[in-house]
């Protein structure tokens, strides 16, 4: 399309009637967004979380299976020990007050100074009403593991099983007990 003619149509009434029509639609479409209902952000997330007798389980039917499956263990049974328990880490908003006053003497002015801070967990809506903002969740520190197993007689046997749950779990050897059982 040429520029020049369509500059020219735009000059002729008929041109400025549609300008017009479209500035009115679009100053209408503004109008009626703004009646729609705010669309609300998603609340944050919250996770299902366990507790420490549950996550001491779960890693307890993990080891057993894993262990099991290692030449000369047979069958086993694990019991893994909790330091602590599950630890949350929640969203925190600070409200910081510094004041500072002169107090004047004849003699010398003095100055004293006051900080006030305040601290707050943030608060989200859930299906379950208002709950903390979850940051983070720290697992449970592990005491100790004992593995009751067929094999266990056998220093080979007993060698690989506490080398596997020090790899898998993370923990010194001091930790790890292998003990012989039927």
């Amino acid at each position: 399309m040429n520029i020049k003619k369509w500059i020219s149509g735009l000059k002729s009434g008929q041109g400025q009637k549609i300008l017009v029509a479209v500035g009115l639609a679009g100053i209408l479409l503004i109008m009626l967004s703004s009646l729609l209902p705010d669309k609300q952000p998603e609340p944050p997330q919250v996770v299902a979380s366990i507790t420490a007798e549950q996550y001491a389980a779960q890693l307890e039917e993990r080891l057993s299976g894993i262990l099991s499956q290692i030449e000369g263990v047979g069958s086993c049974r694990v019991l893994v020990t909790l330091e602590n328990g599950v630890e949350y880490v929640y969203a925190y908003q600070q409200k910081s007050d510094s004041g500072r006053e002169e107090n004047t003497n004849a003699d010398s002015s003095k100055y004293s100074q006051s900080d006030n801070l305040e601290q707050s967990v943030i608060l989200v809506d859930t299906g379950n009403g208002r709950q903390g903002l979850l940051v983070t969740e720290i697992q449970p520190t592990i005491k100790g593991v004992a593995v009751i197993c067929q094999g266990g007689n056998d220093p080979e046997v007993k060698a690989r099983v506490t080398e596997t749950v020090k790899t898998v779990l993370n923990i010194t050897e001091a930790r790890v007990c292998v003990v012989p059982g039927g």
